[in-house]
């Protein structure tokens, strides 16, 4: 049975410092852990203890350090969710244009078009939550405007409220008799909905962490892409291994390579480098950044 009693701030630090960690200002600790709660933090310190069934610390491992990596991790996030909404905005808009020209504006709500009817209710379910959840004026409009169509609000409108998610898995369900996802594919530079379809799937759940406000560095993430063999569009000469597929690195080249293929000038290896180079006592190890990674056609700075 858990026993354990809440600790006072001024604990927490007496406690840190008894099992190694070197606290250089008191006043400072306490800040932080009035705005960022010590079980936020454990993941960043974890690392940093040579025992830790008795959380003791290796030498000089500092609370400034625990610190200077949270900041990272947050800065990290901020920059992973800014490529995964140019490419969920970009995938919105190419499903709801190629979907609804070849089949109907309708289509996300026919049975029909899609390979498994279980998850199809599922998705449509979630659907369904987001409109009665939306406070988009359009969707209210619209309901109030054509209050006698039983139907949905048509794909244009439904499908700009519904989650990453919800959108990658109606995607990942359509039959394969329906040619617009591998047009989709194709505008991605994925070759195939195949390809494609993995990569959403992995990169909606780290977008849901990202959300939640999740650690990204030294996680063991969800999802495993599968890569392409010949990717048409410049990509990276060294894979990681599939044992290294957890770290964020593999992930960064998948979203790279797509936000790429959309094409709209934003310089992410910039970006990288920059966050790099403003925390340089980041382990790369960590993230599965191998040292190489700007000469990468991929990550080349144009």
């Amino acid at each position: 049975m858990y026993n354990k009693s809440p600790i006072k701030i001024q604990d927490q630090i007496s406690l840190l410092k008894k099992r190694g960690l070197l606290v250089r200002n008191d006043s400072f600790a306490e800040t932080q852990l009035k705005n960022i709660s010590y079980y936020r933090l454990a993941g960043y310190w974890w690392p940093m203890q040579f025992d830790k069934a008795n959380h003791l610390f290796k030498a000089s491992s500092t609370f400034e350090d625990v610190i200077a990596l949270y900041n990272f991790d947050r800065e990290l996030r901020l920059f992973v969710f800014n490529i995964l909404e140019r490419i969920e905005i970009a995938l919105r808009t190419k499903m709801i244009y190629h979907l609804s020209i070849e089949l109907s504006p309708w289509w996300f709500e026919n049975i029909s078009y899609f390979k498994n009817p279980v998850s199809f209710k599922d998705t449509l379910d979630n659907i369904d939550r987001e409109l009665k959840n939306t406070r988009e004026n359009f969707i209210n409009q619209h309901y109030q405007k054509y209050s006698g169509d039983t139907r949905r609000p048509p794909a244009w409108k439904t499908l700009e409220i519904v989650s990453f998610t919800t959108l990658s898995k109606l995607y990942s369900n359509i039959k394969p008799s329906i040619y617009s996802p591998d047009i989709v594919a194709a505008e991605f530079n994925t070759a195939n909905r195949t390809y494609l379809r993995s990569w959403l799937l992995s990169l909606s759940q780290i977008r849901n962490i990202c959300a939640h406000h999740g650690r990204l560095w030294n996680r063991n993430l969800p999802g495993r892409p599968r890569l392409l063999k010949k990717p048409p569009a410049p990509w990276i000469r060294i894979v990681p291994a599939v044992n290294q597929h957890h770290m964020i690195y593999i992930h960064l080249c998948c979203m790279k390579y797509l936000v790429d293929a959309i094409n709209l000038g934003d310089n992410y290896s910039s970006k990288l480098s920059g966050l790099l180079t403003k925390y340089p006592s980041v382990d790369l190890n960590a993230l599965g950044i191998p040292k190489s990674w700007q000469s990468e056609p991929l990550w080349r700075i144009k």
